[in-house]
């Protein structure tokens, strides 16, 4: 076996979970460890498979100094006083929550541009979504405003994701702005309590300076394409319709199905994006900073990507 570089997952909830069973057929990635603060069915769940845990939280991690990459899957609260610890321990701390301590990183927009922070946060699972699609636009056609919606199932809304809702809405809108490339933006997150539950749907809404409907429908197509090579249930629903400068479009998220329902895309966009952002700065370790040649660095297309 290759060597690969040993990471811990803070927090054993849904989000925690799913990173762990991710991470555990990567082949860049070794999950050395799962930690949170009480007992729980995520512990239990990483201790029947033979990975190490502990209820002590962030001081195990912080005392394992073969650990080099931290993911926290906790809230943003509680990643804002584990982000400083993680730093003055010299390990890299990808931040699934809200807390934005670090700059945004979508990796089919600025992985390559962050390789050297020692803080990335993953936004939100609707940035995930929607501001690769955004850049896209706002690349060949330019974006005034943007606004995005994301329709998630009330199933696939745990307690940290309910807390979390004034963050993501904030964050996210932030996001469209710095990385997508948009003057102003707008995020809205609906949960829908739909029986049988819906999978994940992002409508976005752009306004644009130059209205070519044949590029914007390239550029947006070549991005599905990008995302789909670590995410691939993202998938467009309704291609780019143009109306004067407004384009509108709506992509939707299906899960991998590796933890947690296939309707819960959500969860499993930013789980997976979390997780090639991972394996890329993992590569770059175990090659002194350059990725293996001739391989793709993400979780997915080496598995299940026919």
């Amino acid at each position: 076996m290759e060597e690969r570089v040993k990471v811990a997952v803070i927090g054993p909830g849904n989000i925690g979970t799913d990173l762990m069973f991710k991470i555990l057929r990567s082949p860049y990635l070794e999950m050395g460890m799962m930690v949170g603060i009480v007992e729980s069915e995520g512990l239990k769940r990483a201790q029947s498979m033979g990975i190490k845990t502990s209820t002590r939280g962030i001081d195990a991690v912080l005392e394992d100094d073969d650990i080099k990459i931290v993911f926290d899957a906790t809230t943003a609260k509680a990643h804002i006083k584990h982000a400083p610890l993680l730093k003055e321990a010299g390990k890299i701390a990808i931040d699934l929550t809200p807390a934005a301590v670090g700059p945004y990183v979508i990796p089919v927009v600025n992985l390559e541009k962050l390789y050297d922070e020692p803080n990335l946060n993953m936004v939100t699972c609707g940035g995930q979504a929607t501001v690769p699609i955004v850049y896209a636009i706002a690349q060949v056609a330019g974006a005034k405003y943007a606004e995005i919606v994301s329709a998630i199932s009330s199933k696939s809304a745990g307690p940290g994701t309910r807390q979390n809702i004034d963050e993501f809405t904030i964050t996210t809108a932030q996001a469209l702005c710095e990385l997508g490339g948009a003057k102003r933006g707008k995020a809205i997150i609906i949960l829908n309590p739909a029986e049988p539950p819906l999978i994940m749907t992002n409508t976005i809404y752009v306004e644009v300076d130059e209205p070519d409907e044949e590029k914007i429908k390239g550029a947006v197509f070549d991005m599905i394409r990008r995302v789909q090579e670590y995410v691939p249930g993202y998938r467009l629903r309704v291609p780019p319709i143009l109306d004067g400068n407004k384009v509108t479009t709506i992509i939707e998220v299906e899960g991998a199905g590796d933890f947690l329902p296939k309707y819960a895309g959500n969860f499993d966009i930013i789980t997976a994006a979390a997780v090639a952002v991972a394996e890329r700065i993992a590569a770059r370790m175990l090659k002194g900073g350059v990725e293996r040649e001739g391989e793709k660095v993400h979780s997915y297309s080496r598995h299940h990507i026919a």
